[in-house]
This record gives structure tokens, C-alpha cells and sequence, in this order.
């Protein structure tokens, strides 16, 4: 009896702390507008979009309650960073919007249907042309950051922790536009985006199902013929229920360009690095050297390059063992991120927890700013008051 005891004790403990740490996420939250089923809140000031259902319907909910900025995120893209720019290709000069134009020609067959829905949908719902939020969505392809894990003995007490630096560009004022993106799929896995009005693709993200990943983009420009890599990490986000189905979309999918991840699972207290190019496939273990990764540390997975990898290794060494989500965030710090880090994402996996910074408005990196914490489990069950 003392057994029952303890357990039912322990029960309500549980209870009474889920119940309330929702309502103080409650407290902290502001609901701004509904479309359908979703619905857009202000979580201590930081957007949070809600998306459920079809494709077409996430899309649309994305474009109705996002309009404003995905219009001005579109037009500053496009109408003033890429106006007068011209990129050199096969030894044509082409503006952004053109050569873009060309890559989601030599892409689209290998896009899945429901991502071209979504964007349909969000067209629709921003009132925009499809084409422009198309082209729109594939400027990731033409940039080519860092990224570890940290798990079991490398932690204080065993937790894994994912970090992943977004290092893209400060002025294209992507981080005006900000929002995490809690999403149901019709039939798949629930998850949460780290991105940007406008963006159905994923470079940052974790799933229901625990698993998180984060990419590091390379060189190998001009192999487009595959899936765009946004939408590969889209799909491990609403596909993958473990570490080895999330490293089987990277492996078993036609990809392009050169690019790089780090993927989590909190169930199995596991990570992986992956060099996932268009002609070659590698796995990075924990504490596994690499010609590119030569100060490898057990239990943890360092992805980065130059001297901002040999200051993220120094770091890791010296606090192995230590390591709680305090510390781990401060691993992100600069110069292992550099000036142009417009997000700085800690994960948590196994809780689900994740810690967001966005770069400043006047171009300060995000690893200066202030950290928003989140908790996927508590954000898939609100409703908008």
C-alpha cells in the first residue's frame, strides 16, 4: 500500500504542475487573431502561430494571420535586397528572383504535393501571388552556421541538449518577421518551426515525437536536381518518430547543394551529425573524429568550421560534465556565432523545451538577445481565448 501511495502522490504532484504551468502560460499569452483552426498568440511578446489541418488550410491560416508581414517580408526580398543585385551563374549574370525561378523549375518534380498546397494555400490566405511565395520559399538554396549536441555524460545530469546557430544574413530583416510555428498536419506528426512569415520549409525545428534538427549549410551551388533541403527538414519534423527515421529522410531522399545537420532524439538520449550531399552521404557519432571535426569530445556532436569550431571544442571541453540549459545556451555565444546569427535555437528534446533569440531589429546577433522559452507539449495544447 505504501507503494500506491507513493505513486498516486506522485501522480497529482504531476497534475497539479501541469495545470499550472499552463495557466501561467495563459498569463503570459495574448491571442490576436483566428482563421479556421488556427490562430495567432503573443506569448510574452514573441508571435506564435498555430496551423492545424490540411495543407491547404495550414497555408491558408499561415497567410490570413500572418498578411502583413509576409507581404513585407516579400517586398523588402525582393523589391529592395535583391533589386539591384546580380548573382553569376554557368557564367550568366541573373538577378535572385530569376535564378530562383530557374531552381524551383529543376526542383518542383521532387517537392512533395502537400508542401506545393501549402503554399498555395498561404498565397491564397496573404493575398499574394503563389509564384512570388513560391520563389520565395526556395531562397535557402542559395545559401550555404553551427550546431552541437550534448548528452549523457557530457551534461550535469544526463539531459540531452541540441543547440543550433543560425548564421544567414542580420539585414534582410528576416528577424522582423519572426515566429514560431506550432503546427498539426492532417494525419502526421505535430511540431514546432523556427521561422520566418512567409516560410512553410524548416532550417530549425523539433517534433512531438521528440526528435529535433538543425542544419548547417555548405558549398555545392548549382546541384539543384533534388529536394530543396527546407523541405527535407519539413519532413523529418512531420515524418520521423525516432533518430533512424529522421536520418533516413536525409539518406534515402534525392538532395542537392552541400549541406549539413545536426539531429537529436530525446527519447534515446541520442544525436548525430550528417554530411548530406548531393552525391555523398556520411553519420557523424558522438565523440567520432572527422577529417573537418578533428577535436571530437564523448558524448557530444560539434558541427561548425575554422576557428569558431575550435572555440566551440575549447568550450565544450572545459564545461563537459557541467552542462545545464543555462550553459549550454552560453556555448552559443560569439564568436561561435558570428555577426550575421539571426537565430540561436536551444533544444531540450526529451521535455520538449526550447529556448528562441532572435537577432535585433538594428542587426545585433541573436546571440546577444534575449531567450524566449517555450515548451512544444504545453504550446499543442491551447486553444485562442
Amino acid at each position: 500500500m505504501p507503494a500506491v501511495r507513493d505513486v498516486c502522490r506522485i501522480s497529482w504532484t504531476l497534475c497539479v504542475a501541469a495545470v499550472l504551468s499552463l495557466a501561467a502560460l495563459s498569463a503570459r499569452a495574448e491571442t490576436i487573431a483566428r482563421s479556421g483552426q488556427g490562430f495567432l498568440e503573443e506569448i510574452d511578446g514573441y508571435r506564435v502561430l498555430h496551423v492545424k489541418g490540411t495543407p491547404y488550410e495550414m497555408g491558408f491560416q499561415h497567410g490570413e494571420l500572418l498578411k502583413e508581414h509576409i507581404r513585407e517580408n516579400m517586398r523588402y526580398l525582393f523589391d529592395v535586397k535583391a533589386k539591384d543585385a546580380k548573382l553569376e551563374f554557368f557564367g550568366l549574370k541573373l538577378e535572385p528572383k530569376q535564378l530562383i525561378s530557374m531552381i524551383v523549375g529543376i526542383q518542383r518534380p521532387h517537392i512533395p504535393q502537400r508542401f506545393l498546397e501549402e503554399m498555395q494555400g498561404l498565397a491564397a490566405g496573404a493575398e499574394c501571388e503563389a509564384e512570388d511565395v513560391i520563389v520565395a520559399n526556395f531562397i535557402p538554396e542559395l545559401f550555404h552556421c553551427s550546431g552541437f549536441a550534448l548528452m549523457n555524460s557530457a551534461t550535469k545530469d544526463g539531459t540531452l541538449y541540441h543547440g543550433r546557430i543560425l548564421d544567414y544574413s542580420t539585414d534582410w530583416k528576416l528577424q522582423e518577421h519572426a515566429v514560431l510555428i506550432v503546427a498539426e498536419p492532417e494525419g502526421r506528426i505535430p511540431f514546432a518551426n523556427v521561422t520566418y512569415a512567409g516560410f512553410i520549409g524548416s532550417v530549425t525545428g523539433m517534433n512531438a515525437e521528440h526528435v529535433s534538427v538543425g542544419e548547417m549549410g555548405g558549398r555545392g551551388l548549382g546541384h539543384w536536381d533534388g529536394t530543396p533541403m527546407a523541405f527535407l527538414v519539413r519532413r523529418v519534423l512531420e515524418e520521423a518518430r525516432s533518430l533512424e527515421e529522421a536520418v533516413a529522410v536525409f539518406r534515402d531522399s534525392k538532395r542537392t547543394c552541400e549541406y549539413y545537420y545536426v539531429v537529436a532524439d530525446g527519447d534515446d538520449n541520442q544525436a548525430v551529425g550528417l554530411a548530406a550531399h548531393w552525391n555523398s552521404f556520411e553519420i557523424v557519432k558522438p565523440g567520432e573524429a572527422h577529417p573537418r571535426l578533428p577535436e571530437p569530445t564523448d558524448d557530444t556532436v560539434l558541427l561548425s568550421a575554422g576557428d569558431r569550431y575550435k572555440e566551440l571544442a575549447r568550450r565544450v571541453r572545459e564545461g563537459r560534465g557541467t552542462f545545464d540549459a543555462d550553459s549550454a545556451r552560453r556555448l552559443m555565444d560569439c564568436p561561435v556565432a558570428m555577426k550575421s546569427n539571426l537565430h540561436s535555437v536551444l533544444f531540450e528534446p526529451r521535455s520538449t523545451k526550447l529556448w528562441i533569440a532572435n537577432a535585433s531589429s538594428d542587426g545585433l546577433p541573436a546571440a546577444t538577445q534575449k531567450y524566449f522559452e517555450f515548451q512544444l507539449s504545453e504550446l499543442l495544447g491551447r486553444e485562442s481565448k
